[in-house]
């Protein structure tokens, strides 16, 4: 089932389009104030989470849609890029690993995006 937000759904096609893995979203709504939904995915490298930022933004920008912060991009580990109601978290494998947030954020509400992937 596709989320209710369609930016959401979106982004998690975006990325999944460039072969990002394990994407998954959480709606974090009820939990905190500066966003309703995280998006989180893994790209294999810095050259990929990379493209998958240039990608994501380029798409967005098509739908007059445009971040209101981007942190990470000249390393690569990991990348956000926050809207107004998505902040978007992509990493590479040892530091999503690392940070863990569908732990952190275990109160969080997962969203079912599969139908969205392939």
């Amino acid at each position: 089932m596709a989320c209710e937000n369609s930016m959401v759904n979106k982004i998690v096609e975006v990325l999944n389009s460039k072969k990002a893995s394990d994407i998954s979203v959480l709606n974090v709504g009820g939990l905190t104030t500066m966003t309703d939904y995280f998006v989180i995915a893994t790209g294999n490298t810095s050259r990929q989470t990379q493209a998958l930022c240039d990608n994501l933004e380029e798409e967005l920008s098509k739908l007059k849609k445009y971040h209101i912060n981007k942190e990470g991009y000249r390393s690569g580990e990991w990348i956000l890029l926050g809207y107004d109601d998505v902040i978007i978290h992509i990493f590479q494998p040892e530091t999503r690993r690392f940070y863990d947030l569908e732990h952190v954020w275990q109160d969080a509400i997962p969203v079912d995006v599969s139908e969205l992937l392939d």
